[in-house]
């Protein structure tokens, strides 16, 4: 694959556990591609709730980790959806001790990357769930991607850790792949019920400015519930506050898109 023709590469990253960076993933795969965009789903993250919150199966023979390892591409294992125009690479339990696999490789960090390159499906853009650490399976991640989206929640400590992961894209940038961009911060599990989301939002901005997205996630039961049913809640209730949000921020997503491209 020409690089000029290589899908667009969005990793959802956090290494902090519990911010929706997983619904975040799957619900703008989704939507983006009912604008008609081809979206591969990838999901990086061991524990596979991605792969099950679109009512894919784990650990199926080929998974995220044969493709990462190079054993086999994207072109085999990328799968259907119910969703049309997505499409997943379901995570599997093998990807708990890559690391170590990848640590004792020549450039461990090049992985992903390569399959990428490889594939010759055409695709509008590729989606990763990235795991919640800052090992060499996000690595990938950021060295194979075109921008990274970072979800923070409205809670407590928030920018927790933000810092090491800004400090990791920026030394991925210098390193490996100087095209990479921070596309923007998601704010999610806002409650306008609790004046500590508000301030914590309002830190966020401070901090980062332009870089957060007008978009802000609530906290919605629906969201919580969606993945138990194998549906992105912008499927499993259209009407809610969370899918609004996410048909939102998506819109936002490709208008930045554009911006970046142009």
């Amino acid at each position: 694959m020409n690089f000029n023709e290589m899908p667009r590469v969005l990793s959802v990253a956090n290494q902090k556990g519990g911010v929706g960076k997983t619904t975040t993933a799957v619900n703008l795969a989704t939507a983006i591609s009912t604008v008609g965009k081809k979206v591969l789903l990838l999901d990086l993250d061991p524990q596979g709730n991605a792969t099950v919150s679109v009512n894919a199966r784990r650990n199926l023979n080929v998974n995220s980790y044969q493709v990462l390892m190079g054993y086999e591409s994207i072109d085999n294992a990328i799968k259907e959806t119910a969703i049309p125009n997505l499409y997943i690479i379901g995570s599997g339990k093998e990807l708990l001790g890559v690391d170590i696999e990848l640590s004792q490789e020549e450039k461990p960090q090049y992985f992903l990357l390569e399959a990428i390159k490889n594939t010759k499906i055409k695709l509008d853009y590729i989606i990763i769930d990235c795991p919640p650490t800052l090992g060499l399976l996000t690595i990938n991640a950021l060295v194979a991607s075109s921008a990274v989206l970072m979800p923070i929640q409205c809670e407590y400590l928030a920018l927790e850790g933000v810092a090491d992961l800004t400090k990791n894209i920026d030394l991925v940038k210098r390193n490996f792949n100087p095209s990479l961009e921070i596309q923007g911060i998601v704010l999610t599990m806002f409650d306008g019920r609790n004046k500590l989301s508000d301030m914590v939002a309002n830190d966020v901005r401070n901090a980062f400015g332009n870089k957060v997205y007008n978009t802000v996630i609530p906290r919605n039961i629906r969201v919580s519930e969606a993945p138990s049913h194998g549906l992105p809640v912008i499927l499993y209730d259209y009407k809610c506050a969370g899918s609004d949000a996410y048909l939102k921020l998506s819109k936002e997503v490709l208008k930045r898109e554009k911006e970046l491209l142009s």
